[in-house]
């Protein structure tokens, strides 16, 4: 949870950092627009670098459960964010903690201390 607090607060901050902060406060679409750049921050992040920039500040990492502990590619990335946004699939979850947005595109996250670099 913190790292999804991190992440909206952080797009947030950029939205209001493109369209002002008067803008911001007055726009209905306000929502909107940094639910745009959630989707983009969290989906590029995430099949780049493991996790969002509140995942990555929170020490945690998105990786394929297949074994590889690397992060999933960006389609999988796009379905899982997507899934986050639709907040359902993230309370719906397995005894092991894998959330919905998780088991649909074959990801976990775990604590990036206990990940292991290949090498």
């Amino acid at each position: 949870m913190l790292a999804l607090l991190v992440d909206w607060l952080a797009s947030t901050l950029v939205v209001v950092a493109v369209i002002g902060r008067d803008a911001w406060l007055d726009d209905r679409l306000a929502g909107t627009y940094t639910m745009g750049v959630f989707l983009v921050e969290s989906t590029v992040l995430t099949a780049l670098l493991g996790g969002s920039f509140g995942k990555l500040f929170t020490r945690l990492r998105v990786i394929d459960v297949n074994g590889s502990g690397r992060p999933v590619d960006l389609l999988r990335c796009l379905l899982r964010t997507v899934m986050v946004c639709l907040v359902i699939p993230p309370l719906v979850f397995r005894p092991d903690g894998r959330g919905l947005h998780d088991i649909v595109v074959g990801s976990a996250t775990v604590d990036l201390a206990t990940v292991r670099r290949p090498g």
